[in-house]
């Protein structure tokens, strides 16, 4: 340790820890497992469930408040019922939930031509503002989507 203390003490607060009576971890050191066992304090009000709710299979319950979600619907909800039955530090989790919003968006656009409703995607993608202070990406999106919709067509007209 004095050699340590030698090579470092350059440092400005190199060893601060090293002393076992300035210990932070003093708290956390001296707890019990009790603790860990289940509740150890009084646990609020469960909130009343009226709707359903997704939550991780880490989880024995669902937390005593959380927000009103809407009920999961349609394939992004089923995709979204087989992402929560997997860990969540798994990719099996959270890919598919990436993919459920994906989902959701376009049933989403679906809902909305059904209603009467045409959305406006400029808005509603900020692509405004983008033009406004980002015209060189903006000028790729369009340029992409139009090379992607002559090369569908393109293909289209060929197999016919």
């Amino acid at each position: 340790m004095k050699n340590l203390e030698k090579n470092y003490s350059h440092i400005k607060g190199w060893g601060i820890d090293a002393d076992p009576k300035n210990d932070p971890t003093y708290p956390i050191k001296l707890r019990t497992d009790e603790a860990q066992k289940g509740y150890h304090w009084e646990r609020p009000t469960q909130q009343p469930i009226t709707t359903e709710i997704l939550h991780s299979n880490e989880r024995p319950n669902v937390t005593a408040v959380f927000g009103t979600p809407l009920p999961p619907k349609g394939l992004s909800g089923k995709i979204r019922r087989y992402a929560f039955q997997f860990s969540e530090n798994s990719y099996g989790h959270w890919l598919p939930l990436l993919l459920a919003d994906r989902v959701d968006e376009i049933e989403g656009v679906i809902d909305d031509l059904r209603q009467g409703h045409v959305p406006n995607f400029f808005a509603e993608r900020g692509w405004k503002a983008q033009f406004k202070h980002n015209p060189k990406a903006i000028a790729t999106k369009v340029a992409v989507g139009a090379l992607l919709v002559t090369a569908v067509v393109a293909y289209l007209r060929r197999s016919k």
